[in-house]
């Protein structure tokens, strides 16, 4: 899964595709490269990121979401119905809420209405996250069981809110109200998370955690854009694991990284 962010202030890549243009070709650049889907959004979530108004987030997502459908599926990334619904109608296939459909009553309807998929994440507290709070929420000791615990009610309210059950998909969140503990421990959990028997999406990309596993050369974690290789490791990891898709900035290395795990998995069962 290819991001494509048109906001001004993502951590990652924030301001670089504001220009129609230039995000449609960064879209079929992300292609050509080997995205299998193009995640479109139109609204920053990193801590202490201000909410946009929902006829500019509308403005900035939707022409994208309906020139760049025929090159890939897309998922729209927002929390708003509103969106969501003109997004699907222009041609995105899925909606990646990272509230899990909390943020917005309306959206497990207007997903089932348009018979649409769904990936819900699981984070519990956006509104002290979004403040710039960014801490870390309490797990009772075993973030892989709460994370699990919660996703699976979430998946539990949108199929009785009338979502297909085979178009949900789950995200942990790492990184949302999470320390790097807990994101390692999510990653090395993932077998329990696949156990709900839904589809599981890793957004790792270009994240904290991984740049202060690597820390620069001024000893401060890595900057962002150095994050790329330790991305495509996790790539290759949670494609072994089972992991549904990645969500990544750089696609290349991770469709590299992808099929090599693939290769790697085909010899030890034994094909050529």
């Amino acid at each position: 899964m290819g991001v494509l962010n048109v906001t001004a202030d993502s951590f990652s890549d924030g301001g670089r595709h504001l220009a129609h243009h230039d995000a449609v070709a960064h879209a079929r650049r992300m292609v050509s490269d080997g995205a299998d889907l193009i995640d479109i959004g139109g609204e920053s979530t990193r801590p202490g990121a201000l909410r946009v108004e929902e006829s500019d987030e509308e403005q900035r997502v939707v022409p994208l979401v309906r020139a760049v459908s025929g090159l890939a599926p897309v998922s729209v990334d927002t929390m708003r119905a509103g969106v969501a619904s003109r997004a699907l109608e222009e041609g995105a296939a899925i909606v990646n809420d990272v509230s899990g459909g909390l943020a917005d009553p309306d959206m497990l309807r207007v997903v089932a209405e348009h018979r649409a998929s769904a990936i819900l994440m699981h984070w519990v507290s956006p509104d002290e996250y979004r403040a710039g709070a960014g801490g870390r929420s309490d797990y009772g000791g075993d973030v892989v069981g709460a994370v699990r615990d919660h996703l699976a009610r979430r998946a539990d309210a949108a199929i009785a809110a009338g979502v297909d059950a085979a178009g949900i998909v789950l995200d942990p969140g790492l990184g949302f109200a999470k320390d790097a503990d807990d994101n390692w421990a999510l990653l090395h959990g993932l077998d329990r998370l696949i156990e709900l028997g839904f589809p599981v999406l890793v957004a790792a990309s270009r994240k904290r955690f991984l740049g202060s596993l690597l820390p620069g050369s001024d000893a401060r974690p890595r900057e962002v854009a150095g994050r790329d290789p330790a991305t495509a490791a996790i790539t290759s990891l949670s494609a072994a694991a089972g992991a549904w898709a990645v969500r990544v900035h750089d696609v290349g290395p991770s469709a590299d990284a992808v099929r090599v795990a693939a290769a790697w998995a085909a010899g030890r069962a034994g094909v050529n």
